[in-house]
């Protein structure tokens, strides 16, 4: 591995704290703010390789808990979401939740529109189990995938 990839991969996997941080790193994507886990699990892996699946649990259990908490924001913000009520891209895409229900939660792990599909879940008053679950099956997949396209990509 290139001399600076390891180096690299440390300070993304924070090793230190190891699955914790790839946990806490997981939740906080989840939510509305900006920032990716795949980097962090991805060097917890490279630098622990038998940590391949932990790591995977840990990072879907981290980003399922962050897409459920957005959902309950989703829920709170029912009343400001009221004035954009009449958009013709706000009923398009409020039709197209709630003719998919729950289901539309396995889309939770796209960038940019996962987490405030999300929230949109909640808003909608979607039931928060079922959305849940399909949340926690596409954030699955998508770490599943993204680590092991990383570590044949990258790996030793």
């Amino acid at each position: 591995m290139d001399a600076w990839i390891d180096p690299l991969l440390n300070w993304l996997a924070l090793p230190q704290y190891g699955l914790s941080s790839v946990f806490v790193v997981a939740f906080v994507s989840a939510t509305l703010l900006p920032m990716g886990s795949e980097p962090a699990v991805f060097g917890l892996v490279q630098l622990n390789p038998h940590l391949f699946w932990p790591a995977i649990g840990v990072a879907t259990l981290g980003n399922t808990l962050g897409g459920a908490l957005t959902w309950w924001m989703g829920l709170a913000s029912h009343k400001v979401v009221d004035r954009y009520q009449h958009s013709p891209h706000h009923l398009r895409a409020l039709a197209w939740l709630e003719k998919l229900g729950p289901k539309a939660c396995l889309l939770a792990w796209l960038p940019v529109v996962g987490d405030p599909l999300c929230a949109v879940a909640g808003w909608l008053k979607l039931p928060f189990w079922p959305c849940l679950v399909y949340m926690a099956i596409g954030k699955f997949a998508r770490y599943l995938t993204m680590t092991a396209v990383l570590v044949g990509a990258f790996g030793g």
